[in-house]
């Protein structure tokens, strides 16, 4: 019975057993460290390989990660990038590009929800930085229009048109349309330029213009048209174009 015991005290005293070595232990004190301490106990390079190996359970995902922040520079840059972008790297398959996908899905549609908890108008700080996330990095323009109730609430986010690197049609006639299904009693126009440039172009202006008038006329108030750069903003109200 002694003896029994001096064991049991032994086992008890006994150091926890360390992860074990190579990519499996490596991956649990990463979690360790995650579940411990929260994310910004990791590095973007680490957030990305713990990322990927959830895409990729029986492989080192490192040589991946690493090659990806090499490629973007950053991990933002990596789940913004495209997928034929993601695909030209290495060891970079459909898994780990759909993985990529699902974390900026989420990251933008919690930003956007945070957007819908109050007036936009009383917002507007959050609402540049949800854009700003969702069309900062885009490759080719893209076109977006808020539709808003009469409190100046979000009632939907849309993209209406993608186009190339310098334009992207838009037709008056159906924004206003789409507003009226929506029931929308106000609107605010978004778009990217890809060259980070926000600074608006004569077509940019005349659209907008355009819109303008065919929203009056039906009652609907036009509140802005932002375009996005890369880390810079133009708002057509602030600048006196609207």
């Amino acid at each position: 019975m002694a003896e029994a015991n001096a064991h049991l005290l032994d086992l008890i005293a006994a150091p926890l057993a360390s992860p074990a070595p190579g990519p499996e232990g490596h991956r649990a004190r990463m979690r360790q460290r995650l579940l411990t301490s929260g994310p910004d106990a990791l590095q973007d390079y680490e957030m990305l390989e713990m990322l990927l190996f959830l895409a990729t359970p029986r492989r080192d995902t490192k040589p991946a990660a690493k090659a990806l922040m090499a490629r973007f520079g950053s991990f933002a840059a990596v789940i913004a990038a495209s997928p034929m972008h993601l695909r030209q790297v290495e060891d970079v398959g459909d898994g780990v590009v759909a993985a990529l996908k699902l974390v900026q899905g989420a990251a933008l549609r919690l930003m956007r929800e945070e957007v819908r908890e109050q007036p936009v108008l009383n917002n507007w700080q959050r609402l540049i930085d949800y854009l700003t996330a969702a069309l900062a990095r885009e490759e080719v323009e893209q076109f977006r229009i808020l539709f808003l109730d009469s409190k100046n609430r979000l009632l939907a986010d849309e993209a209406q048109a993608r186009g190339t690197v310098n334009h992207t049609p838009v037709y008056p006639r159906e924004v206003v349309k789409r507003a009226l299904e929506v029931q929308a009693t106000a609107l605010i126009l978004v778009h990217n330029h890809p060259s980070g440039d926000p600074t608006p172009s004569r077509a940019d202006i005349e659209m907008t213009a355009e819109i303008k008038a065919a929203a009056t006329m039906l009652g609907i108030t036009l509140h802005d048209h932002l375009i996005i750069g890369n880390g810079r903003h133009l708002s057509f109200r602030r600048e006196g174009l609207l």
